[in-house]
């Protein structure tokens, strides 16, 4: 996958950094005040769920971006098919929530 567009590069690298760093960041620091664990437990949480979140948005945002180009050449060719076309766009949010759940899951675990 190749990004040509400037602004497309600076959105994604930005998101990644964010969705990578700032989890690491807060995980670091709560286990430092805490003082039970290893502060390289609460890194390895942060990476973890942050790499869940993002590859879980990033993968939906594909499978979207295929749904809709697909589903507005369908959509000019038979308009009834409007409902059915929504709900595929639906689906691919469940994948997010599911990072969303696992994320949270590693980043509560003990």
């Amino acid at each position: 996958m190749i990004i040509k567009n400037k602004l497309a590069k600076w959105m994604f690298g930005s998101t990644f950094l964010t969705a990578m760093f700032v989890p690491a960041m807060a995980l670091a620091e709560e286990a430092a005040t805490t003082g039970g664990t290893d502060y390289r437990v609460g890194v390895a949480k942060a990476i973890a769920a942050g790499a869940s979140m993002s590859i879980s948005a990033l993968s939906a945002g594909y499978a979207q971006s295929r749904i809709g180009a697909a589903g507005a050449g369908t959509l000019a060719e038979r308009p009834e098919a409007g409902t059915f076309l929504i709900v595929l766009q639906a689906l691919p949010e469940i994948i997010v929530l599911l990072g969303f759940v696992i994320a949270f899951m590693i980043g509560t675990a003990e």
